[in-house]
């Protein structure tokens, strides 16, 4: 081969990787993204956390050119977790979303070790163990405004028993399960000075179980506050909850008025135990669905919002019950929509910690 000819090759050689370099920086990603997902314990239909962001992902694949996969860890410590996004990176999937805190030291770990995938990181900061959080480039954090959620949950409860004892069950004594617990008082409370209801919650009748997985303590102690005379209990605890459902679902057939305010996701059809009656008043959500697809979508648009923690509240429809309520009356509903409104333009202001409404 000539120099002349050499010369005119290299020239198309060089000439065609710059064009692909200056093609992969027009932004948002072509072709078709690989999006994996690791489940937190539970499963993938746990009507909790692990379900809604799966729910997340696969209406994300509806709507843009992705392949979605997720996988089970045999365990739940940080080396399980790590096991699984390995083997998703090893399989080209380049952006995993995991969901809990129980991957915070995980994804701490991991963003460093696969600097060219990108994580989303569901209700948790990275951090090495000490909790001072490190979210990298190719990471984002998301947390939600679980106290409004609780707040508008509490409001409605109130507004539709009117009077009487309700109570919580919590899983983890940890700041999101914490936070649903004082914005459901708040609610409550709020009801009672401003709309008459007589709704009391004793100390006794808020517990914390430990875990959220265990679904006989939580129909054992919803058993225990159903025998108490109380008529509905918030159950921020996954598969704890699961169990409270159970309990009530059981004395519902009885012919026993008792109700249980779902979380996360809509758990009206969790709770169905004839036809299409359920024990679900109403559930306090987090739309863990909407906040991964649309990080799906902003990396799909180029705007992945990498380093950045966000916060998902009333004004950005991150929080709150859910559109149909078949439990609550329409005035109930009416009432709620309205101090919706009133929370997203700032009116209404609800602690994130333990205390009272501000006002």
């Amino acid at each position: 081969m000539s120099k002349k000819v050499i010369a005119i090759v290299l020239s198309m050689v060089m000439f065609a990787a710059l064009f692909a370099a200056c093609a992969g920086n027009t932004g948002g990603t072509s072709g078709k993204l690989k999006v994996g997902m690791v489940t937190d314990a539970g499963t993938i239909d746990d009507k909790s956390f692990n379900q809604g962001t799966w729910q997340g992902i696969v209406r994300a694949s509806k709507d843009f050119p992705v392949e979605t996969k997720y996988l089970k860890p045999t365990g739940t410590t940080e080396a399980d977790y790590l096991k699984e996004i390995s083997n998703l990176y090893d399989a080209g999937f380049r952006f995993i979303v995991c969901p809990g805190f129980k991957f915070e030291t995980t994804i701490f770990k991991a963003q460093d070790k696969y600097p060219d995938a990108k994580f989303v990181l569901i209700d948790g900061n990275p951090h090495s163990g000490d909790y001072n959080p490190v979210v990298k480039p190719n990471t984002v954090s998301i947390f939600f405004a679980e106290h409004e959620s609780g707040f508008l949950a509490g409001l409605a409860t109130a507004l539709q028993i009117k009077e009487g004892e309700v109570g919580f069950i919590g899983g983890m004594e940890i700041p999101p399960v914490q936070k649903f617990n004082w914005g459901f008082q708040q609610g409550v409370k709020y009801a009672n000075d401003n709309y008459g209801s007589k709704i009391n919650i004793k100390p006794e009748n808020v517990v914390y179980q430990g875990s959220f997985d265990n679904v006989a303590a939580g129909q054992q102690l919803a058993a225990q506050m159903f025998d108490k005379g109380v008529k509905a209990i918030f159950c921020a605890a996954g598969g704890v909850g699961v169990g409270a459902i159970n309990e009530a679902k059981t004395r519902a057939k009885a012919g026993k008025q008792v109700w249980i305010v779902g979380v996360d996701v809509d758990q009206y059809s969790d709770g169905i135990y004839e036809g299409n009656k359920s024990v679900i008043i109403t559930s306090a959500m987090k739309r863990i669905d909407q906040a991964a697809y649309d990080m799906i979508k902003a990396e799909k648009e180029g705007k992945f919002p990498g380093g950045q923690t966000l916060i998902f509240d009333a004004k950005n429809n991150g929080v709150g019950i859910p559109e149909n309520n078949p439990n609550l009356t329409d005035d109930v509903v009416k009432t709620v929509n309205e101090i919706f409104k009133k929370l997203q333009n700032g009116e209404i202001k609800v602690s994130n910690e333990k205390g009272d409404l501000i006002k």
